[in-house]
């Protein structure tokens, strides 16, 4: 990783498969390279529109996210802020998901919807593909599971948000450590 760039994994749980009609409904993020610095928000729906199929592997109810979940504003807003607070100046946040243009194509959205800028930028990774050009493989090879396999990572994904981008995370870094020989023992 350059001194310049700060790689973020980033997961989203939703009510549905696009932004502007279904909701975002969790957000889970940490640095690659240090997952316990993290945040976790659970937004309130901004929509009534839930596809029952995308609502039931969340895990999430809907009906308690309207009353106990944050705004989608003061989300996005804490949401920027704490990206802020992992960089110093010069360094640019670098997006990291796991099939990043579905959770990317939320944060996106809701970061202008609701603060008008997404610190992100255009900056955005994905493990799948990086995983398929580094490694060799097709894109029917790129199931978190099968990179599981190969990669050996101590985590599992479980559908909660937070718990996911650590997953990501430690794939990712274990990706990177390969490339560059710096392969974890055990």
């Amino acid at each position: 990783m350059r001194k310049s760039e700060v790689y973020i994994s980033v997961d989203v749980e939703t009510s549905g498969p696009v932004p502007g009609v279904f909701s975002l409904l969790s957000i889970g993020a940490c640095l690659v390279h240090q997952a316990e610095v993290a945040i976790y928000l659970e937004l309130q729906p901004d929509s009534p529109e839930h596809d029952p199929e995308s609502l039931a592997v969340t895990g999430l109810d809907l009906m308690q996210l309207e009353q106990d979940g944050l705004p989608p504003s003061a989300a996005m807003h804490q949401f920027k802020v704490w990206i802020e607070s992992v960089i110093d100046p010069g360094q640019k946040a670098i997006f990291v998901g796991l099939n990043t243009p579905f959770d990317w194509s939320f944060i996106n959205y809701y970061f202008y919807k609701y603060v008008g800028i997404n610190p992100f930028g255009f900056t955005a990774i994905d493990i799948k593909a990086y995983f398929m050009g580094a490694y060799g493989y097709s894109w029917s090879e790129t199931k978190s599971s099968h990179m599981s396999a190969i990669l050996k990572p101590c985590t599992k994904p479980n559908h909660n948000a937070l718990e996911d981008a650590r997953f990501q995370a430690e794939l990712f870094a274990l990706m990177l450590a390969r490339q560059t020989g710096d392969i974890r023992s055990g």
